[in-house]
């Protein structure tokens, strides 16, 4: 088989291809970040948790010390005081959390502006465009475009998770679903931005196209319509970025 794929039989086998150790290295900086806001979450949703059980509901933000300081129970007696105690603790968590998120955007803020690299190219241009932000920018680049070499449009999207897996047995036959075998934040990602594409650039074609063919239709029809947008998407930043071909009808950032 080695002796056939390197006579010219490209499909004897799939070739993988690893990372080099800066690649690697650059997806630590947004991996972090991603962890540590599902960490800021699990704090939130575990202080909402503690208080609801005593039928409290309030906000838990940057006030939320104060705020625990007047609550009262039903009967107008004041918060246990170990429940009290977690409490702050819980919150203390939140705080360096966000100290830690508010450092690692900074810094990529600032490789962002400064850098000279290529994967940094790709993430500035990628920021011109309506509707795509620093988070799916930064994202897209260091998981799919900064290293990994696509060849069509095909495998832009099996790597993202986003192709269709149809079923068929003699005369039986339907969909399945998307394959799901990628790159899971980028297919998160992918298809939360396909929402915001169509909120910021409506007269695209790609807009157009989802309008027609699934925006009347049920809820069901609609979410089935933006997996099928969020491919399409992909497909095109990839050519965004590999031809500087701005995708049919979108708008840049005004400057």
């Amino acid at each position: 088989m080695l002796m056939r794929y390197h006579l010219g039989e490209k499909k004897v086998w799939s070739v993988v291809h690893v990372p080099s150790a800066r690649a690697e290295d650059e997806r630590q900086l947004h991996r972090e970040l991603l962890a540590l806001k599902k960490e800021r979450t699990r704090h939130i949703n575990r202080i909402k948790g503690l208080l609801s059980s005593q039928g409290v509901v309030i906000e838990v933000d940057t006030g939320f010390m104060e705020a625990i300081e007047t609550v009262k129970l039903w009967d107008g007696r004041p918060l246990p005081v170990r429940l009290r105690m977690r409490l702050e603790r819980e919150h203390e968590r939140i705080e360096l959390v966000r100290q830690h998120i508010d450092q690692l955007e900074k810094e990529r803020e600032e490789v962002i502006r400064t850098s000279q690299a290529e994967s940094m190219e790709q993430v500035r241009k990628l920021l011109q465009l309506k509707g795509i932000g620093v988070n799916s920018a930064w994202l897209y680049v260091m998981e799919f475009f900064a290293w990994r070499g696509f060849r069509n449009r095909r495998e832009v999207g099996a790597l993202a998770g986003l192709t269709p897996t149809p079923y068929q047995s003699g005369e039986s036959s339907k969909e399945s679903g998307i394959s799901k075998a990628g790159n899971r934040p980028v297919r998160g990602m992918a298809i939360e931005i396909a929402w915001s594409w169509l909120r910021h650039q409506p007269d695209s074609a790609l807009s157009c196209w989802y309008n027609q063919r699934f925006a009347k239709g049920s809820s069901r029809v609609r979410r089935i319509g933006i997996v099928a947008l969020a491919r399409k998407l992909l497909i095109e930043l990839w050519k965004y970025l590999e031809t500087g071909v701005v995708p049919e009808g979108a708008y840049l950032k005004s400057s």
